[in-house]
């Protein structure tokens, strides 16, 4: 695989455009990442068995970088609950390690990119809804969250995304107001990306036929670049979150959502 030029642009135009939504909506831009760079890497010959795992593993090892930026935006505005962080941070890391190095080793590609689009598709449904909990509702006591973090870490891990289609919508759910879930959720990609990122290595280690330039299942190139243009924007995204109808903008982005979902399961279906 050649390093060329409009590669370069392509991971560039990639790593600045999810910076900005990681910023913007908390979702530390695996979502859309990952189908796009399933598209990069059909596009350059990677073998079929490895393009989604691929795809997945490089994309969430971006959202370190990017989380970091962000967060430090959001931190600044006083956004952030530290106090839920430090519960489910535990949780997260648990289920993110299961899912990297156990079941994500195990599963086929083609049973990755159905499970990441109808993961998608739900997500994109919980963002038309946009339902309201009750006021009673409240935030579950150490092992709630523990249980919560685990389920957050293990998806997160499944898919390769910061966390936040399930973390933002878990706090908005026991009444976090929307800021602080979208602010929360930055932090939280931090935890789940280093956690998912260190088992994709150590599982895709002793993988024949990889690409060039690759440390397990993450491709180096695409990490390198998307990361740097990523870290970029997301401080944009996290200004204009505090600025911008959020929840407007989250069900357009929602409609997007659903056509990347239904691109993941034409490509599930090509390579099962």
């Amino acid at each position: 695989m050649q390093f060329e030029p409009l590669l370069i642009i392509e991971l560039a135009t990639l790593g600045l455009c999810t910076g900005f939504l990681a910023g913007l909506l908390g979702i530390g831009g695996g979502m859309v990442m990952v189908p796009f760079m399933t598209i990069i890497l059909t596009n350059r010959g990677v073998a079929p068995e490895l393009i989604i795992k691929m795809a997945i593993a490089t994309s969430m090892a971006t959202i370190v970088f990017t989380s970091i930026s962000s967060v430090r935006a959001h931190h600044k505005r006083g956004a952030v609950r530290w106090d839920l962080v430090k519960k489910l941070t535990p949780g997260i890391v648990l289920g993110g390690m299961i899912a990297s190095m156990g079941v994500f080793a195990l599963l086929k590609g083609s049973s990755l990119a159905v499970f990441f689009a109808l993961f998608v598709g739900f997500s994109a449904t919980q963002m038309f809804l946009d339902k309201k909990p009750p006021p009673s509702r409240e935030i579950p006591g150490s092992l709630g969250l523990l249980g919560a973090g685990s389920v957050i870490g293990f998806l997160s891990g499944l898919v390769g995304a910061g966390g936040g289609f399930i973390s933002v919508p878990f706090m908005t759910w026991v009444n976090v107001s929307i800021h602080n879930a979208v602010a929360t959720s930055a932090a939280l990609g931090f935890p789940i990306a280093l956690a998912s990122a260190t088992g994709y290595i150590l599982s895709g280690l002793t993988l024949e036929h990889l690409p060039p330039y690759s440390l397990g299942y993450i491709w180096l190139p695409g990490l390198l670049v998307i990361a740097s243009c990523s870290v970029l924007t997301a401080p944009l995204g996290a200004k204009a979150a505090h600025k911008l109808p959020v929840k407007r903008l989250k069900r357009v982005f929602a409609s997007i959502l659903y056509l990347l979902a239904a691109y993941m399961l034409y490509k599930g279906w090509l390579t099962s």
